[in-house]
């Protein structure tokens, strides 16, 4: 199997050789080029042609922003186009929105898990979105904003044409019949919240192998194949508000 191929741009020198050394663990992932200025990297995305590129977005410097714009304009018509993963340290709305909205391929949080990125790498190579819970809430919450406002903006005639679009009635049945338990709903919602085994273990005051159990167990029975996925169908369902 063809490993994937990464270039790095991070400008923190510590975090970028950190990174490195921990997805050489991965055997079907290469770090190809890294970078620590955004000309560099850019130049070297160029000369590599990587599958991925994983950027930190530390300042949303227009410096920063352009290099987005400029990688996806120039790679988005090639037959296997350039995929894009943001690294970010805020994870507040703002932020969030404005990083969404550069058109990035997935987003993470720089204190991520090396597996979760690892999970992230091999989704977004796939031609799949992978978003940290904590980001997919906000933009799933702004989202809803929008469509209050746009009906609130439409005549009562208007808005009884509208339909929301559900979760498909598939996934709809799996989670009605989900049978969670009190726990697993607790820990479903800590994850909703974008926090990791850690945090949930000391809320919940149990032991971090317990939480894995749970959550191994909660993604059993919405049948989805990771974190993001159960935030992103709980918050949709209704089954977390």
């Amino acid at each position: 199997m063809d490993k994937i191929t990464i270039v790095l741009v991070e400008s923190h020198d510590l975090t970028r050789i950190g990174l490195i050394n921990a997805l050489k663990d991965f055997a079907h992932i290469k770090v190809i080029g890294e970078a620590s200025k955004i000309q560099e990297g850019f130049n070297l995305i160029q000369e590599k042609n990587p599958d991925i590129v994983i950027i930190d977005l530390a300042l949303f410097s227009t410096e920063e922003i352009e290099f987005i714009r400029q990688l996806k304009k120039f790679h988005s018509s090639e037959e296997k186009p350039l995929k894009l993963i943001v690294l970010m340290i805020e994870s507040d709305e703002d932020s969030v929105l404005q990083a969404f909205a550069l058109g990035a391929d997935s987003y993470c949080l720089k204190n991520v898990s090396i597996d979760n990125l690892q999970q992230a790498i091999q989704v977004t190579h796939e031609g799949d979105s992978w978003i940290e819970p904590a980001i997919a809430s906000i933009i799933l919450e702004q989202a809803k904003k929008s469509y209050q406002k746009k009906t609130e903006d439409l005549n009562t005639k208007d808005i009884e044409k509208i339909e929301i679009e559900p979760l498909s009635p598939e996934s709809q049945e799996i989670i009605d019949n989900s049978s969670l338990t009190d726990r697993e709903m607790e820990v479903l919602e800590l994850i909703v919240a974008g926090k990791n085994n850690a945090e949930i273990a000391e809320d919940l005051y149990i032991s971090i192998g317990t939480v894995k159990t749970h959550v191994r167990s909660i993604l059993a029975k919405l049948c989805v194949c990771d974190r993001t996925q159960a935030a992103v169908h709980a918050l949709r369902s209704g089954l977390v508000n």
